[in-house]
């Protein structure tokens, strides 16, 4: 009775069970569904139910069962159709009624979503691997970039810190877009707003529907911190009525398209033609462009500074009718 009820609970579960005689031919199997051991019948051995491989493996891990006395637990991939199913297999000696081995007893049970949440984790950590690589790399070399640039301990400090923030932005935008990347409109928002004393309205900008890859987001926000900081320091953004229009459009480059982004001041002090090396010309005319493998070009125009940075395809995806708007 306690038997038969055991069984019946089991077949609310993913778990089959069975037994096999010395010559490890099924003697019973119990909630078999559509497992594995969905074919075994009486007589049948692994060789009948299983690929050549997977027949091998399971029956030599049950022989050595025999064997050593010893309980067994293995993992099997089995195909089913048109894909593979993993079962986590429990066997152990069977014994009759006066301590005689008559075979082994076992259990298979289903662990095909484990695998596969398994599967799916490893591949985000090897992502995230890779982008906190890429990441550190980006630091390593803005750092590197702005001690050049600096005169001083404290300048560097206040340069770097303004530049690690802004990838720190970029990255939250990112990161809430399930790593797919960051809309143009959010980090023109992010990025410049903060930067200009009357808000967006004295930015004029005209978006295309864009997602940016992620190492374009963070390239293209750095672009525009740097933008954004010389002109609240020296540019448009340092004088009542000074204004920035960004203008990005998609263009056609030959056989693909580009995203173009063009950043232009005016109404604030005359620009000099020299420039500043402590300004982030590495920045927007070496690593930015490089980065997102397109190009860029930075003019100093006398009624302001213009920026325009072209980016492949690849590094981005036009959003659902952003196209046509």
């Amino acid at each position: 009775m306690l038997a038969k009820k055991i069984l019946r609970a089991i077949e609310n579960t993913e778990m089959s069970v069975f037994a096999q005689d010395l010559d490890l031919r099924y003697s019973w199997v119990s909630n078999a569904g559509q497992s594995w051991l969905a074919g075994a019948r009486e007589g049948t051995s692994d060789a009948d139910i299983l690929g050549e491989v997977a027949a091998q493996r399971s029956t030599e891990m049950k022989r050595e069962v025999l064997t050593t006395g010893q309980p067994l637990r293995y993992e099997m991939s089995i195909n089913q159709g048109n894909q593979a199913r993993w079962y986590d297999i429990c066997v152990d000696i069977d014994r009759d009624e006066n301590g005689v081995a008559c075979g082994i007893i076992g259990t298979s049970f289903d662990i095909t979503d484990q695998k596969r949440r398994e599967e799916t984790l490893k591949t985000l950590l090897r992502e995230l691997s890779h982008r906190s690589k890429n990441l550190l790399a980006i630091i390593q070399s803005l750092a590197s970039q702005t001690a050049r640039h600096s005169l001083t301990v404290p300048e560097f400090l206040v340069r770097f810190r303004g530049r690690i923030q802004s990838l720190s932005y970029s990255q939250d935008i990112v990161t809430d877009a399930d790593w797919r990347g960051a809309d143009l409109q959010s980090l023109v928002t992010t990025q410049v707003e903060r930067y200009a004393p009357d808000g967006m309205d004295q930015i004029e900008f005209s978006p295309v529907d864009v997602y940016l890859s992620p190492t374009a987001s963070l390239h293209v926000g750095l672009a525009l911190h740097e933008l954004a900081v010389n002109a609240a320091s020296y540019g448009s953004l340092s004088v009542p009525g000074g204004k920035v229009s960004i203008d990005a459009r998609i263009e056609d480059h030959g056989e693909e398209t580009a995203l173009v982004i063009a950043w232009q001041e005016r109404g604030g002090p005359r620009v000099r033609p020299e420039r500043d090396a402590r300004f982030g010309t590495s920045t927007l005319e070496r690593i930015v462009p490089n980065a997102v493998g397109g190009s860029a070009r930075l003019e100093y125009l006398s009624e302001g500074i213009r920026y325009t940075l072209t980016v492949p395809e690849a590094q981005y995806e036009v959003m659902q009718g952003g196209a046509g708007d």
